[in-house]
This record gives C-alpha cells, structure tokens and sequence, in this order.
C-alpha cells in the first residue's frame, strides 16, 4: 500500500520530492498545487540546473492542468490557499508543504 502525496508548492524544493518519491516504491504523487502553469512546470521538472535532466525527461509532458510522467497523470491545482484543495477527496495521506 502506498502513501498517496500531495505537494504543495513545486519549486526546488517540490520537484526534489517529486523526483526522489516518484517511481519509488510505497510513494504515489497524486496532487500538485502551483500557481505556474504546467507546461512550465514540466520544463522545470526536466531540467534543473544544479540536479541536472531528470532521468524521465524524455516521459515528461503537460496538459492544460496536469503533468503526465511516465504514463502517469498528475493533477496540478491552482489555488492560492491550499486549504481549498480536496486532499481528503483525492485520497492524500501526506501534503508537502514545499513553497518556502
């Protein structure tokens, strides 16, 4: 049984977790709340420039609010306070507060 994240915030901080959770087993990344649009949010996944590209960039592609890694499509929320977010209604067990 995985633990279902949310992360809010995808900054540095939110594409290291994602990158380190994602793929790893007992994690599934489920929500991500950002106020930049996911096609920019993708780019910033795929190429970090003290990281390096990430090993999936070539599986890294967005919607118009989601990114889809690997086959797997993650909903990307927009809300400024992320008190609004159902993360209760998406299953999250854990929300990483990652907007620093």
């Amino acid at each position: 049984m995985s633990i279902k994240v949310g992360i809010n915030g995808f900054g540095r901080i939110g594409r290291l977790a994602f990158r380190q959770m994602f793929g790893a087993e007992g994690y599934e990344v489920v929500a991500i709340n950002d106020l930049t649009a996911p096609k920019m949010l993708a780019h910033l996944l795929k190429y970090d420039s003290a990281q390096g590209r990430y090993a999936l960039a070539d599986k890294v592609q967005s919607t118009d609010n989601s990114i889809i890694v690997d086959g797997k499509e993650i909903t990307i929320y927009k809300e400024p306070d992320a008190n609004n977010i159902p993360w209760g209604e998406l299953g999250v067990d854990v929300v990483l507060e990652c907007t620093g």
